[in-house]
């Protein structure tokens, strides 16, 4: 009897009517999802500020079994639990789900609901809130010609093919999302035409603030070798594996591509992976790369103006970038499943950077592959580039008015954190473009003059300085 009275007492709980929870957030908020489709998980942690045990008689979502909040409370999923104790000075976790269902309008909504505590008969709440987006569905689809609108985002679900006799038109404006291993492939032809106030957006379909700026969360796009006609203009391509491979090494012939006004970023692999291509491109930024931010293989002809090419890779992976950040070559070397080498080669037949920055955290960030066998043209013009200073820029037949080293360090405004690649009022890059390419593309990526100060500056973006007010 005496161990039994004992072992009650040990087990008490505060009984006080003024016993208050603590909570790690008085709102459990969920980025914008897709409608049907679940979220990620959100936690919610529950602390006992006391000296002695409390016992939770209930827990549960205000709207019951019909709200779009599923909770997992201490290991058990439920949306509504009883007797939940918490020891002394100590916390339970809760985990919360949501799924919104479609309400047929083009608009982000709101859904929301509240966790009820109920502890000696006190009670409290946390507030639960979910914003939503319905969406046009793309799954494992063939697309004829058609044209995808700005009137709702597209979720693209395993992969969607453009069929070497069509077309695929993007209209300002619209976004096209990802799930997970998806992608988009173009056998025949591919116009996203976005505007500087109305871009075209490609990412995964992860929209919490956590994944924003997360590689590796969709495949990417693919133009295969005789896909011709592709534009890009205004557009944002971000968090794939690849982000844009031009050209298929197994198909006859070659890809044409016109890349324009666009951000390609956080790839696992590349950024630009172009083979036996044809490129043309300007005002675009190229960046953070777990390989190569562009590589151009297998020969071809690109053209890049006012282009930023920056590699400041870390953070995703114990791994370091041995990597350049551009890669130049007119062969590539493939290994076959019976582990045999294949070597593809093409003629480089030019290669062209004017007025652009090749710039990253590696001491080289060009790679040159020459074959002797084929051509290997190439021309770097008015131009910032990562290498050593001992690396040989004399042969003027590849490098014009060419700056290298630290000493001429772009100083982007923060290349690590918010990815930002405008140039810092000290940068070594301004002033410093070629008048010549500027005439041609006299606005930046933002839109701004270039011709408005005392020169073109290099890479996308031109460095406006703020006029003194006096």
């Amino acid at each position: 009897m005496l161990i039994s009275l004992f072992s009650c007492e040990d087990e008490g709980y505060l009984s006080s009517p003024d016993a208050q929870l603590k909570f790690s957030s008085d709102t459990v908020m969920f980025d914008t999802i897709f409608t049907t489709i679940g979220s990620t998980t959100q936690h919610l942690r529950i602390y006992n500020p006391y000296e002695e045990n409390i016992l939770i008689s209930r827990i549960r979502v205000a709207g019951g079994d019909f709200s779009n909040f599923r909770l997992n409370v201490n290991g058990t999923p439920a949306n509504e639990v009883y007797e939940v104790e918490v020891p002394a000075r100590d916390s339970i976790f809760i985990f919360v789900e949501v799924t919104i269902d479609p309400n047929g309008q083009n608009l982000p909504m709101v859904v929301q609901d509240s966790i009820e505590f109920t502890t000696n008969a006190n009670r409290q709440s946390i507030k639960l809130v979910a914003y939503g987006q319905d969406f046009k569905l793309v799954k494992n689809e063939n697309i004829g010609t058609t044209t995808w609108t700005a009137e709702k985002p597209y979720l693209v679900y395993g992969n969607a093919y453009v069929d070497s006799v069509s077309t695929l038109t993007i209209e300002p404006g619209t976004k096209i999302y990802f799930h997970k291993e998806a992608g988009l492939y173009i056998k025949g032809t591919i116009e996203a035409e976005g505007t500087f106030q109305n871009p075209i957006l490609f990412t995964s379909d992860r929209l919490e603030e956590a994944y924003k700026n997360i590689p590796d969360q969709w495949n990417g796009i693919i133009l295969y070798s005789g896909s011709h006609n592709n534009v890009f203009n205004f557009a944002t391509i971000k968090n794939a594996y690849i982000g844009l491979q031009v050209g298929t090494i197994e198909h006859e012939g070659f890809a044409t591509l016109e890349l324009n006004n666009s951000r390609i970023e956080n790839m696992t692999y590349a950024g630009l992976f172009a083979m036996k291509s044809k490129i043309s491109g300007y005002n675009n930024v190229i960046a953070n790369c777990g390989f190569y931010a562009a590589a151009l293989l297998v020969g071809g002809e690109y053209e890049f103006y006012h282009t930023t090419i920056a590699n400041y890779w870390g953070g995703y992976s114990s791994r370091a970038r041995q990597t350049a950040s551009l890669i130049l070559s007119n062969n590539l070397i493939i290994k076959d499943s019976d582990g045999s080498e294949v070597t593809h080669t093409g003629n480089l037949e030019k290669a062209l950077f004017g007025n652009c920055i090749i710039y990253g955290n590696n001491r080289m960030e060009i790679e040159l592959g020459k074959n002797d066998e084929k051509a290997f043209n190439y021309y770097f013009d008015h131009c910032i580039i990562q290498v050593p200073d001992t690396f040989n820029t004399s042969n003027k037949e590849h490098y014009r008015n060419v700056w290298k080293g630290s000493t001429y360090d772009p100083l982007f405004m923060d290349p690590y954190e918010k990815y930002n690649y405008a140039l810092d009022t000290l940068s070594a890059a301004k002033d410093k473009g070629s008048l010549e390419y500027a005439k041609f593309f006299p606005n930046d990526i933002l839109n701004r003059d270039r011709l408005a100060d005392n020169g073109p500056d290099l890479g996308a973006f031109e460095r406006v300085e703020k006029k003194d007010e006096k």
